[in-house]
């Protein structure tokens, strides 16, 4: 008895592979020849003048001699640090950068605060006015304060103090940084007081009522509610500005010239001033290191210290 089967049909076998879960980048892939421009222009601009400062930081290399240039090793550098300015000047930058520092920060939240709790008209042009000298470049500031208002003759102070029957007073000569220090802060106020003022408006309005609601008054809202608000942005002017009055020399250059004496010298302006006034390229570039080096070591201690405002909740 013959039996019959029934062939299944059969599936067709595919050939397709199957996909991996993850496909791996080619190494040499087209953003990577689109990104490499830049990055070498990049590193061009950042590696070719710092090696230029360190190969000249170990060299006697003197603009008034220049075809010597014999390696001196870490010469420059003692000369550098055991010159009459160096101690000058580290403690006329530290007075400076804390002092504007200071003053920046305090007024821009006085400022700001009342800002934000007065209303009355012409708010936005009071604001205006506030910000304008931040955008004033620092040459043609350092010559207003300088001609206009320092000048012993001339200026509005001395006109003011022979109003009131007093010698007028020669600031630049007598108290030479501290006229630096308030023609730096009259520059960097605006800039705490826009980010200041920009924070403030930010600030939940629902626990100020509450608040008042509760009885506080002006001045306990300021401190319990205002000033904690307030954390990450003072950090951020603090760290911004401190990068900035570190290199501060368009002022000292403008007004003082570094004296009398090293009266009003800092750190930046003694590297110009062995640079191009005794030409000594050698001893300013062991100076510029330094000077990074400086920097860097605020910058960590201020990261560490005022970087927690930036990252924690409130």
């Amino acid at each position: 008895m013959a039996t019959t089967t029934t062939a299944l049909p059969k599936v067709p076998a595919s050939n397709a592979s199957p996909q991996p879960a993850g496909r791996r980048r080619p190494r040499l892939a087209p953003s990577w020849f689109l990104v490499s421009p830049s990055v070498a222009l990049l590193l061009l601009w950042m590696l070719v003048p710092l090696a230029m400062t360190v190969y000249f930081s170990v060299v006697r290399y003197n603009l008034l001699y220049p075809g010597e240039k014999n390696f001196v090793g870490l010469e420059n550098f003692h000369y550098f640090l055991t010159d009459a300015g160096f101690i000058p000047g580290m403690t006329n930058t530290l007075i400076l950068v804390g002092s504007v520092l200071l003053i920046s920060v305090v007024l821009g939240v006085l400022i700001s605060a009342l800002l934000e709790a007065a209303d009355f008209a012409g708010r936005g042009i009071v604001r205006v006015l506030l910000i304008s000298p931040f955008f004033i470049m620092p040459t043609v500031s350092a010559l207003v304060w300088k001609n206009l208002i320092y000048h012993p003759v001339s200026g509005i102070l001395a006109a003011v103090w022979k109003f009131f029957g007093a010698q007028p007073v020669d600031w630049l000569a007598q108290h030479p940084l501290a006229s630096i220090v308030i023609i730096v802060s009259w520059q960097w106020l605006p800039f705490a007081i826009l980010i200041l003022m920009t924070a403030m408006q930010s600030l939940d309005q629902e626990q100020k009522e509450a608040a008042r609601l509760d009885g506080a008054g002006p001045i306990a809202i300021f401190w319990h509610l205002t000033l904690p608000h307030l954390a990450r942005p003072i950090a951020v002017v603090v760290m911004i500005e401190t990068i900035f009055l570190l290199s501060v020399f368009a002022e000292i250059f403008t007004t003082t010239s570094g004296g009398p004496g090293y009266a009003s010298t800092n750190l930046a302006y003694l590297i110009y001033n062995q640079a191009l006034l005794q030409f000594d390229v050698g001893m300013a570039s062991a100076g510029g290191l330094i000077a990074v080096v400086i920097a860097n070591i605020a910058a960590i201690i201020l990261v560490r210290m005022l970087g927690k405002n930036l990252t924690e909740k409130y």
